[in-house]
């Protein structure tokens, strides 16, 4: 039986293994999502104070026009961030009580991976637009891009780290 495979009781392999229900394993995947989006939301709320807050100092006016954009582009992804954590949790009030939570968890955890993309592409920007105004626009260039090498290595190569079992001897 596959992991995902349901035994007579309404149980996935997976689920036995943890002496769950299929019920009790939803509850836990959903829980799991909100303590993820607490996490991402925090750091989220943080970069879009920092955005909104660079619009009123005064080195604002002296930013170039390329510059300008890329600060327009971050404040629209940092916006569609924060919309994407809230989504989540619309989605479990409106459907709470409804006999959806295997539906609630399906949409929520790709809500939750948007929203990481989203976030990572905020970041590596922040940093780009940082060095760019504080330095210059090679270093901006270098910086973004070193940002979006090292979250490629986390997307692909962090997550294979460790998955292959041991050699037994």
């Amino acid at each position: 039986m596959s992991s995902h495979a349901m035994d007579g009781a309404g149980r996935t392999a997976a689920a036995e293994e943890r002496h769950e229900t299929e019920a009790e394993r939803q509850d836990r995947k959903f829980n799991d999502i909100l303590q993820e989006l607490r996490v991402v939301m925090t750091g989220t709320q943080l970069i879009t104070g920092f955005l909104l807050a660079v619009a009123f100092q005064p080195k604002f006016a002296a930013l170039e026009a390329q510059e300008v954009t890329l600060y327009l582009v971050l404040v629209v992804f940092a916006t569609t961030a924060t919309m994407l954590g809230l989504a989540p949790v619309i989605l479990h009030r409106q459907l709470s009580g409804k006999k959806q939570k295997d539906r609630v968890v399906r949409i929520a955890n790709t809500l939750l991976l948007i929203l990481l993309v989203v976030v990572s592409l905020v970041a590596a920007g922040v940093a780009m637009l940082i060095f760019d105004v504080t330095v210059n626009r090679q270093a901006g260039y270098i910086a973004g891009g070193v940002a979006l090498v090292l979250l490629l290595a986390f997307w692909t190569v962090v997550p294979r780290i460790g998955s292959r079992e041991p050699r037994r001897r």
